[in-house]
């Protein structure tokens, strides 16, 4: 049965099978759905193989997490969101790749380029501490001193007990570090990446 001749009752009986874990309510939301997330999927990732694992991936989820199946709200919007998040899921993975992270920060190299500018947005804040809490111990320390504070490498120097020169090279590293990290975790940019790949 297709969406279009699907109605909301027979929806609703089959929706409820599937929540109580009735195989024959899987079965139909899968034949059914699935004619429609796979052409949308192929489109979003330019490979049939890699389309097609994510839509059993997504169905995997749907069946794990049958018991969240809100009956009052539409299914349709539900398992689209999984889908989303299922191909965010594989550009995050495919851009945290070391030869795709060479490839991308090429690609996007202006975008690159003004990260340093960009994760100072207040709206970023959770992504870009996320990043500081994972940097060793003076690193952060010299970091919060120089980026968030605004001092200087000879007040952070004395501040910490250390030479100017070490305060300035671990910076460096510490800035590079945080521009990755909110570059590629950043659900913005994975969608710049979406989009760029649906251009090729």
């Amino acid at each position: 049965m297709s969406l279009e001749n699907l109605n909301d009752s027979d929806e609703l009986r089959y929706l409820e099978h599937l929540k109580s874990g009735r195989r024959e309510g899987f079965d139909f939301i899968y034949s059914t759905y699935s004619r429609l997330l796979l052409p949308k999927l192929q489109r979003m990732v330019k490979n049939n193989e890699v389309a097609d694992e994510l839509l059993q991936d997504i169905f995997l989820k749907v069946w794990i997490n049958r018991n969240d199946i809100d009956l009052s709200k539409s299914f349709k919007g539900w398992i689209f969101t999984i889908a989303q998040n299922t191909v965010y899921g594989y550009y995050r993975k495919l851009a945290l790749d070391i030869k795709m992270q060479k490839y991308l920060i090429e690609t996007f190299a202006e975008f690159y380029n003004q990260t340093e500018d960009y994760i100072f947005n207040k709206e970023r804040y959770a992504l870009l501490n996320s990043a500081i809490d994972k940097l060793p111990a003076q690193r952060k320390e010299i970091f919060k001193l120089c980026r968030l504070e605004g001092k200087s490498y000879q007040e952070a120097a004395e501040i910490l007990a250390i030479s100017p020169s070490t305060v300035s090279n671990q910076l460096v590293n510490a800035t590079k570090y945080v521009k990755r990290y909110v570059f590629f975790h950043s659900q913005e940019f994975i969608m710049l990446c979406i989009l760029a790949y649906l251009k090729k």
